[in-house]
């Protein structure tokens, strides 16, 4: 029986830390009847007292997505709701699930308004053009205001943010809202926690500012639909419920207008609302365009509609470990139906995997289903080998969907096992935990022999330590983090290589000249470090050994000329060469290239590059000069200043070497009352002098002093 996907609503939750994205999603479980008590969510799982602490992951670590379902105007809608991280290590959470939504509910505190990392996700959301609604949390707490929070999103996020409610009180008396669509006042009933509510009259006090939003929400919508724009200037009061909705539903499709609601999670107050509007405005798999993607076999773009008509395609964007299950692949469904116990083709790999079991995810329990289709949204069981970001589909029609570009890591620690014993389980655990993210990276350092680990932040790293003490019982110790530098290339250089070699029987021959130069201005090299031109002509090197030679710079772009570090991008032109008729073969042409690396790179004036932080910090007006005489020091840039509800906002760049134990000292110099958040920005030339002592501690000497 197919789902009507009209009734299928996938959204997320994102907001800053702190915003009560937790608090929020157990409403949603509670209110849905999902069976559990209000917050036992805490208990359970690896990282408690760190989430009670924190509430940043949102439900529990190991669920990435929850099923439920919400009775709206008589019908019955299925839910799935992904949680999203707060915290600006884990923006690439945000990034996956952001690909797979639908819709996005966007939390704001009532009493901090827009924050550092909700401008990251807000631009985030943009980018993958998510319609979304905002929900102002927290009205309880002193200081709430939610139509400043309304104008903020309008002024700070560039968006057309529309009230679609006033609050009734404020603050330890905040008890209801105004609903400006109807016009009618609602106060939720504690009895039964909040699921139902009771019409009152709109209190006499608010009758004036009621009567201006409201018109303000009708001129937004009927500015957008041209067909109610006549009715609003006869008579504004003619327009009718329906009219309003489906209009204003348009508007969000279009991302033209952002509904503003408000509520607070923790008293049980305006959550059912926001879900009733997530059922009237947010997009089902059916309001989205087909899904592009790539024919592997001829690379010609095809897509799919949303329908269980087509061939399966969907995408894997998260993988995790149940200790029950085993490993879950979190699988977005964009057409056709996955049966359990059926195969499919990774596009990646080109391997056939079978799925054994398909779950859907109910808070702590896996629901067992015979199959999966699409527009939803579940988990898998029983593949050898699925990454994130990987397309399954159907092995007669492959198709390649866009996978996700995930940062680099920036930041490294080595670690080594505190006793002999525990050296298999931390391989087995840092494999496990490198499969789930993507931006976690485990290499071993040639030199030392030591297992390096790199991520995006310091606190990224503590927490897979962390992880790696609780989940997988292994003690580790750990150095002290290291910045991921990498080295580029200023100047060009041309360089002929001859690899000989004889000896008994059959020798090695290969013979290139290449031009090696900075990458183009325009060549990615994010996704592909190495421009490689073949200007060969007249077959003076066989085509056969191109390949080689390509791939000899390309393993040879891992380790730069300077300090070790990655090379950052390069092109090469290989203009010339020779080969000989019984001596030359694939290897000796794939030497020919790595030491042509080895030998030309020192010409081409090679740099270090470090990685720069966007760092931005909230501090009282009075330490404001504290703050940014500490940024000085550490060789920042700033790059502007605000001022949010009273506080000032710093914001600057500033290289992450100088970043290290930061929080801390921001605290004593502030006594503890500015916060910061930072994220990686881009990678730069380091100066001079710091460029000469990373790579005199790449050599072992530290200037000045023999070790």
């Amino acid at each position: 029986m197919a789902k009507d996907l009209k009734l299928v609503r996938n959204i997320g939750i994102a907001a800053h830390i702190d915003a009560g994205k937790t608090t929020t999603t157990e409403r949603i479980l509670f209110y849905s009847g999902v069976n559990h008590k209000l917050g036992e969510t805490h208990e359970g799982s690896a990282t408690t007292d760190w989430m009670a602490q924190e509430q940043e992951r949102g439900i529990t670590i190991t669920s990435a997505a929850v099923t439920v379902f919400w009775n709206y105007r008589n019908k019955k809608y299925q839910v799935n709701v992904i949680d999203t991280p707060g915290h600006v290590d884990f923006t690439v959470e945000v990034n996956r699930s952001l690909r797979v939504l639908d819709g996005l509910v966007f939390l704001f505190s009532a009493v901090d308004g827009v924050e550092p990392q909700s401008e990251t996700n807000w631009r985030l959301a943009d980018g993958y053009k998510v319609p979304r609604i905002g929900f102002v949390n927290k009205m309880d707490r002193s200081g709430a205001d939610f139509l400043k929070v309304v104008k903020q999103v309008k002024d700070m996020l560039g968006s057309e943010a529309v009230a679609l409610q006033l609050p009734i009180g404020a603050e330890d008396d905040f008890k209801g809202v105004v609903d400006l669509i109807n016009n009618r006042g609602i106060v939720w009933n504690d009895a039964d926690k909040g699921m139902t509510f009771t019409e009152v009259p709109i209190p006499e006090d608010m009758l004036d500012e009621v009567a201006e939003y409201r018109e303000k929400l009708l001129e937004a919508v009927a500015g957008y639909d041209e067909s109610l724009m006549e009715k609003f200037f006869e008579d504004p009061d003619s327009l009718t419920e329906r009219e309003i909705l489906d209009a204003l539903r348009k508007a969000v499709l279009d991302n033209a207008i952002v509904p503003m609601v408000c509520g607070s999670s923790f008293k049980n107050k305006g959550v059912q609302t926001m879900l009733d509007f997530v059922m009237e405005l947010l997009p089902s798999p059916l309001d989205q365009e087909a899904v592009k993607g790539t024919d592997p076999r001829n690379g010609e773009e095809i897509s799919r509609k949303p329908s269980e008509a087509e061939p399966f395609a969907a995408l894997g964007f998260k993988i995790a470990t149940d200790p029950f299950v085993g490993r879950l692949c979190f699988t977005r469904v964009y057409s056709g139906v996955l049966e359990a116990g059926s195969y499919i083709l990774n596009t990646r790999s080109g391997n056939k995997e079978r799925i054994s079991r398909i779950f859907q995810m109910h808070a702590n329990k896996q629901n067992p289903i015979e199959r999966i289709g699409a527009g939803d949204i579940g988990a898998v069981v029983g593949f050898k080998d699925i990454k994130t970001g990987d397309t399954l589909c159907d092995e007669k029609n492959p198709i390649v969907l866009e996978s996700m570009v995930f940062p680099e890591p920036v930041i490294g620690l080595a670690i080594e096992p505190k006793t002999q014993a525990d050296v298999d389980k931390l391989g087995i655990g840092l494999g496990k935990l490198a499969e789930e993210d993507p931006t976690f990276v485990v290499k071993t350092d040639p030199d030392t022999g030591q297992t390096v680990i790199s991520g995006m932040g310091e606190l990224h790293l503590d927490i897979l330590i962390d992880r790696l003490r609780r989940e997988f019982k292994v003690e580790v110790n750990q150095g002290a983090p290291q910045v991921a530098y990498k080295e580029s290339i200023n100047g060009t250089t041309e360089h002929r290589e001859v690899y000989k070699k004889q000896s008994g029987g059959r020798g090695k021959f290969a013979d290139i000249k290449v031009v090696v130069s900075p990458a183009d201005e325009d060549w990615d090299v994010v996704k592909n470090p190495l421009q490689f031109v073949n200007e060969i002509v007249g077959g003076s090197i066989p085509k056969e050994y191109i390949p080689s030679v390509q791939k000899g710079f390309e393993v040879s772009m891992n380790n730069g000329v300077l300090a070790g570090y990655q090379l950052s991008g390069m092109k090469v032109r290989l203009i010339d060469g020779s080969f000989h008729a019984v001596d030359s073969d694939s290897l000796s042409f794939e030497l020919a290239a790595k030491m042509a690396y080895r030998a030309a790179l020192p010409k081409c004036s090679p740099v270090l590059m470090e990685p720069i932080m966007k760092v931005e910090v909230l501090t009282p007006e009075e330490n404001m000069g504290d703050v940014m005489g500490d940024l000085n020091r550490r060789r920042g840039q700033m790059q502007g200043l605000d001022s949010r509800n009273g506080a000032q906002v710093i914001k600057a760049l500033v290289p992450l070497s100088e970043m290290f134990g930061y929080v801390t000292q921001l605290r004593t110099i502030t006594s503890g009352r500015a916060t910061s958040t930072m994220e990686f920005d881009h990678y730069a030339e380091a100066p001079r002098n710091v460029q000469e002592d990373v790579i005199a501690k790449s050599k072992g000497k530290v200037k000045g002093i023999e070790e």
